[in-house]
């Protein structure tokens, strides 16, 4: 990871061009070392390739190296690589690109601005955003219902076309995630997320000790992501105890609502956004048996995942992207307070030698399939294919 990042250091000096000095207007191009075959715009976040030499990449999302990781996929193949922000709606393409990838809106804007020969490349790292705005309205409709409270949404997004305008599309999630583009009817390469953090076997672990403690970990939106549903799950069960890891006192609202389960409940407690390579947070995995994670849309929840490498059990909503089996997790299939109470019961009645042999195949699955050194021999596969394909 380190070198990845110092050779993007290295080659952001050689900047090309700057239209205005802030990153979403800024344009990055890296030049491969390798016999040059063409020349790559990829659209996405840009911060990974502006860090200054020596800065490590964040903690809190995957797609920070993943972005660099798919640069270096097309510098390797001997593609030149243009990177700019997918938040850049200026951008107007000045050279012709060999193949275009784009996170966002760019692919619909930039598709008739493009060589007509260009391969457009859909990088989707999210559910279908009507399906994913919908989810969420419909978390909060029920909310309203229950508690008699109208909370605001937070993970709304504008729709885009993107997966309408390109040729291809490379997806992080499960069958649920692929599910939503299905209408498209685009050819589509399932790569599986990386992780930033790799935590040892949980093998000295208590399981009789931790069987009645759970984590949830998760970003920005709290209904969206399922706490509120957690909350009343938990305050129905005193002899499980639930702690909560995200930026609850961002959402002031939420907070609000769900002042007396956050504060006042004997069983839960609330440590706030929480470094995943931190002492504490090792610290919360060793004592706790499994993670609680009702989200209602994603792409492949990085949350999850890396609770899964440091040997939690993962109790998931399908729509959680990630593909969990009954040898290591449990599934919600609605994520109702009734499902989530009768899944978290269920694992604290478990044997503890049971309880360790799902902990330790979580481990196995994470280390298996979800690492950086995955993602990068997954996409250098799946862009193999379409340069087959389409005769690059």
């Amino acid at each position: 990871m380190n070198r990845l990042v110092s050779f993007f250091a290295r080659q952001t000096r050689k900047l090309i061009r700057r239209s205005k000095p802030d990153k979403y207007r800024t344009v990055v191009s890296l030049e491969s070392d390798h016999a040059r075959r063409g020349r790559v715009l990829l659209s996405y976040l840009i911060d990974a390739f502006l860090l200054p030499p020596g800065q490590a990449l964040p903690n809190e999302h995957t797609n920070y190296w993943e972005a660099l990781q798919i640069a270096a996929t097309f510098l390797d193949l001997g593609y030149c690589v243009d990177v700019i922000s997918h938040r850049n709606n200026l951008f107007v393409p000045g050279r012709r690109y060999d193949f275009f990838i784009d996170i966002r809106w760019n692919m619909q804007r930039l598709s008739g601005q493009l060589n007509p020969d260009c391969i457009k490349i859909a990088h989707l790292d999210t559910a279908h955003i009507l399906f994913h705005t919908t989810a969420e309205m419909n978390r909060l409709l029920a909310l309203q219902r229950r508690r008699g409270v109208t909370l605001l949404p937070r993970r709304l997004e504008r729709p885009n076309l993107g997966i309408e305008h390109a040729d291809f599309a490379t997806l992080l999630g499960n069958d649920f995630t692929a599910s939503t583009y299905a209408y498209a009817h685009k050819p589509i390469y399932r790569i599986p997320i990386s992780t930033p953090v790799l935590y040892p076997c949980p093998e000295e672990k208590d399981f009789d000790a931790c069987r009645h403690r759970f984590l949830w970990l998760g970003s920005r939106g709290m209904v969206h992501k399922g706490l509120d549903l957690l909350l009343e799950a938990f305050t129905r069960m005193p002899e499980c105890h639930l702690t909560v890891c995200g930026p609850v006192r961002d959402e002031p609202d939420f907070e609000n609502a769900y002042h007396d389960e956050l504060y006042s409940s004997p069983n839960i407690d609330v440590h706030g956004w929480t470094d995943i390579a931190g002492d504490a947070f090792r610290e919360l995995v060793n004592t706790s048996v499994g993670l609680v994670y009702a989200s209602c849309s994603e792409g492949q929840s990085g949350a999850v995942l890396s609770c899964m490498h440091a040997g939690l059990i993962p109790i998931v909503s399908r729509e959680s992207g990630v593909d969990v089996d009954a040898a290591f997790g449990l599934v919600l299939r609605t994520s109702s307070i009734e499902e989530i109470c009768e899944a978290v019961k269920a694992i604290t009645t478990l044997p503890a030698e049971r309880l360790r042999e799902m902990a330790h195949a979580a481990w196995i699955f994470a280390r298996t399939h979800h690492t950086r050194d995955k993602f990068a021999e997954v996409y250098r596969s799946a862009i193999d294919d379409i340069i087959a394909r389409t005769g690059r």
